[in-house]
């Protein structure tokens, strides 16, 4: 009668009870579910009574019934597959690589129900997309923000699903799982070359943002980086590669923002640093006002395959909006 997620609830009436309607019995008893919830329970079969489905929300039940009630959990809408264009860098019968735009947002959500890299995967793979949890959809292990631009596998089937995130719950520890970033931060880090250790949690100011937190507190994030290059005069800006060792939302943006070091465009970590732009050349200025977005690239993603155990392996050139602010940097 219920899912492994949906919530059972029972009740049995007094013996002395009188004959009544089953939808006030139900909200009598459940009164943090609407009578008009209630019924519409009965109504789909998933009400009970002594054994028995009941469809009748007017049906009288005596005293001593006993009456099982399957509440299901909300489940979302399937997404539909839109025909939008995909850069695809790999793809088997168990998984495909995405090299993702900036400003394409992985997953459908409030205010993103369509277009979205779900939308265009699930009219890309077709009939190769067995699903995940018998559901056709593709499975995302994991995200990439909306701006951020670079590599991203998905699994098509549960086989894929599982192994995938398996290697990207380990975050890499035991070599499987490879994951770098190019990130174009403000000033230089010192020393060039390093490991952020900074638990990261919700902000308890701002829901929509991520922030450091106290040891003991949030969830353990760690970010190994080294300086690439000084494209900036005067060491004004510095490009970074950052190597993941765990993989919290916007953990690289808040990290390096931790350190004084915030992302170029990152208008939600790098806001208090705007006035830097003073210090760059016009072409750079103008160059960094195209981006439009923080100066973060996810450029190599190595995994096992999760079916044949081969090692993979994948770069993604640096998009044209990146390239371009590194070379008015000069």
């Amino acid at each position: 009668m219920t899912h492994e997620a949906d919530e059972a609830r029972s009740l049995v009436l007094d013996e002395g009870a009188a004959p009544e309607r089953l939808d006030r019995v139900l909200a009598r008893a459940f009164d943090d579910l609407s009578r008009a919830r209630l019924q519409v329970l009965v109504r789909d079969g998933l009400v009970q009574c002594d054994g028995s489905v009941v469809r009748d929300p007017a049906r009288k039940v005596a005293g001593g019934s006993r009456i099982d009630v399957c509440i299901p959990v909300p489940r979302p809408a399937e997404p539909q597959g839109e025909a939008l264009p995909l850069t695809v860098v790999h793809e088997d019968e168990d998984l495909i690589v995405i090299d993702k735009p900036a400003g394409l947002v992985v997953h459908p959500a409030a205010g993103h129900e369509d277009g979205t890299l779900v939308n265009r995967l699930i009219a890309h793979c077709g009939a190769s997309l067995s699903g995940i949890g018998g559901v056709r959809r593709p499975g995302i292990v994991h995200r990439l923000d909306k701006d951020t631009s670079g590599l991203l596998v998905v699994a098509k089937n549960d086989l894929a699903h599982q192994g995938l995130s398996a290697q990207f719950a380990d975050h890499g520890r035991s070599g499987a799982l490879e994951r770098a970033y190019l990130a174009l931060v403000w000033g230089v880090p010192e020393p060039r070359a390093g490991t952020i250790r900074a638990n990261l949690a919700r902000s308890r100011h701002n829901r929509e943002k991520i922030a450091v937190v106290r040891e003991g507190e949030g969830r353990e994030a760690i970010t190994h980086y080294r300086v690439e290059t000084l494209p900036g005069a005067d060491s004004v800006t510095a490009l970074l590669r950052c190597r993941l060792e765990t993989g919290r939302t916007h953990q690289i943006r808040v990290h390096l923002s931790h350190r004084g070091h915030p992302l170029l465009g990152d208008p939600v970590y790098g806001g208090a640093f705007k006035t830097k732009a003073a210090r760059l050349t016009d072409p750079a200025r103008a160059a960094l006002q195209d981006l439009g977005r923080q100066a973060l690239h996810a450029v190599e993603l190595g995994f096992l395959h999760p079916r044949s155990g081969e090692r993979l392996r994948f770069e993604s050139p640096i998009p044209e909006d990146f390239s371009r602010l590194l070379e008015a940097l000069g």
